[in-house]
């Protein structure tokens, strides 16, 4: 049996809003430790990674592992039925064909239950082994998203280069081009504001904007965003939640013809 319990379900709603545009369906993986999704894009050049772990909940019970293959357009819809305050508690049996959604209203005697049939999503979980990156920025999550929005009017490609005294995003197209350069600043009043650059070797990767206008969809859920580069590997997107886990984007860069 599986029992979560969300004390707001705006947290479920952000995750889920994050997500749906850039998987379609994906597997829910349930133990006793918390919920744990992987999933790659159809292009397969991005991979989500989420851990929502059991301290995310007010109450929380998972007998045995369980897999809830979920349509995640279908489940948006469910999740946008409750209110943002409301309590939210997802049900299953042991060997489920459908998970149940419950909201309750915090102030009236309001109880709303909505099933969702199950899908059999054929998905290996990959082992992500941890890497050395050549850079690790941190930057707060609304700065990039401003970035990228700004930037995807003019390219369909955002260039990021990153020295030791500055981060330079650029992005140039046929109608003309823009760049942004970030440097390192720590704000003691505000430090969710800060940006901070640790940079063992000097990068140069250029990715696609579609995928980063994905990607800063997850922005609600964290005030900052950590940002990791290394030559020629894919590049990793974090979003840590306060209430314990994260959401990853793992995006591959483009490469030139002649590389």
């Amino acid at each position: 049996m599986l029992e979560g319990k969300f004390d707001e379900s705006t947290l479920l709603k952000k995750i889920v809003d994050a997500v749906k545009d850039s998987v379609k369906v994906c597997n829910f993986n349930c133990t006793e430790h918390g919920i744990t999704v992987q999933a790659v894009d159809d292009s397969r050049v991005l991979l989500v990674s989420l851990l929502v772990g059991q301290t995310a909940f007010s109450e929380y019970r998972c007998d045995r592992d369980v897999t809830l293959g979920i349509d995640l357009d279908s489940f948006a819809k469910i999740i946008k039925c409750g209110q943002n305050e409301d309590y939210l508690t997802l049900l299953a049996e042991d060997s489920p064909d459908s998970v149940m959604t419950i909201f309750e209203d915090k102030k009236k005697e309001r109880v709303s239950e909505y099933s969702l049939k199950l899908m059999n999503i054929d998905s290996e979980f990959l082992k992500i082994d941890d890497m050395d990156y050549d850079c690790v920025i941190n930057m707060p999550s609304t700065e990039f998203s401003k970035i990228v929005r700004d930037l995807r009017n003019l390219s369909e490609s955002l260039n990021i280069v990153v020295t030791k005294d500055s981060v330079k995003f650029t992005s140039e197209g046929e109608k003309g081009s823009g760049s942004v350069v970030l440097k390192p600043y720590t704000d003691m009043d505000k430090p969710e504001e800060s940006v901070s650059v640790h940079l063992d070797n000097p990068v140069d990767l250029t990715f696609g904007l579609k995928y980063l206008g994905d990607i800063i969809k997850a922005s609600s859920l964290s005030n900052s965003i950590t940002i990791k580069l290394a030559d020629k590997a894919p590049a990793l997107f974090e979003f840590k939640l306060d209430v314990g886990g994260y959401l990853r984007f793992y995006l591959a860069p483009k490469f030139d013809e002649d590389d």
